[in-house]
């Protein structure tokens, strides 16, 4: 029987629309509709950043509600998780919108050299972010951007700032970060097996890689994560087209690896989630 795998879309991100493609959603309307469209192609989990009138990056709860809203009215068993990142956004706010117990919330366990800027999180954020999802009763993804994360994702538990199976979210093809390469993927795997036991994983491939990554992370017994945000452009010449185009161009690879798309039910239990409301 094909394996069932959970497809993540990750709708919008920090970078103007207009810098590189008018097809990324920015308002809230623009953000559920382009994910239900996504939810109708294949995926089964939203990854949600909010956006100012101006396109910055926010924190801003009420943006976070209103989309959180609207996913629950037209994609309601769909897997909701709310972002913490830090591009742009107030560290005192980056876990504003945690009162609003969304499904899942992103967490990185550590900082990391971007080309152009440190993505900071400093250790006392990790754990105030970390303990903010445990009182809500909110499933972390943890977000390993390089190889210490995973370490430090493994402290957490030891700590009970984590609750396991831990859900690790690799991702690949940041310049400065980690490469997008399957022995870096099979080391990760090995590692996370002996100090994160039981934990689920997704591979995200960035840009150019989302493609052999998708499929490296199915083979291998993983998850995928898709969208936008990882894919302004999907090389120089050719513009993502929407969200649910790369959904579907991912799915496509279940075909070659004897992996089938999750349904919302199957997500939720994979991820040990609460059933939607």
């Amino acid at each position: 029987m094909p394996r069932p795998a959970i497809f993540a879309v990750a709708i919008t991100g920090s970078i103007p629309r207009k810098k590189d493609n008018p097809a990324v959603p920015v308002t809230p309307d623009e953000q559920i509709e382009s994910t239900h469209e996504a939810y109708e192609a294949g995926a089964v989990l939203a990854h949600i950043h909010v956006r100012n009138p101006d396109e910055s990056s926010s924190s801003d709860p009420a943006l976070f509600a209103q989309i959180q809203e609207g996913l629950r009215k037209h994609c309601p068993d769909m897997i909701q998780q709310f972002s913490t990142g830090g591009r742009g956004r107030d560290p005192a706010e980056r876990g504003s919108s945690l009162r609003l117990k969304p499904d899942m919330a992103s967490l990185a366990t550590g900082s990391v050299n971007f080309k152009t800027i440190v993505y900071e999180n400093v250790p006392s954020l990790v754990d105030d972010l970390a303990k903010a999802m445990l009182n809500y009763e909110i499933k972390p993804e943890i977000e390993i951007f390089d190889l210490a994360m995973l370490y430090n994702a493994a402290d957490l538990v030891k700590r009970g700032l984590l609750k396991p199976p831990a859900h690790v979210q690799f991702v690949l093809g940041i310049p400065n970060a980690l490469p997008p390469r399957r022995k870096v993927v099979e080391f990760m795997l090995s590692e996370l097996e002996e100090f994160l036991p039981g934990a689920t994983w997704t591979a995200a491939g960035i840009g150019r890689h989302q493609r052999e990554m998708a499929r490296l992370s199915l083979e291998l017994g993983g998850h995928v994560r898709t969208g936008l945000e990882d894919n302004i452009k999907l090389d120089r010449h050719t513009l993502a087209p929407s969200n649910a185009a790369l959904v579907k161009q991912c799915i496509a690879l279940c075909e070659e690896t004897d992996t089938r798309p999750a349904t919302p039910a199957e997500a939720r239990e994979m991820l040990d989630l609460r059933a939607a409301a």
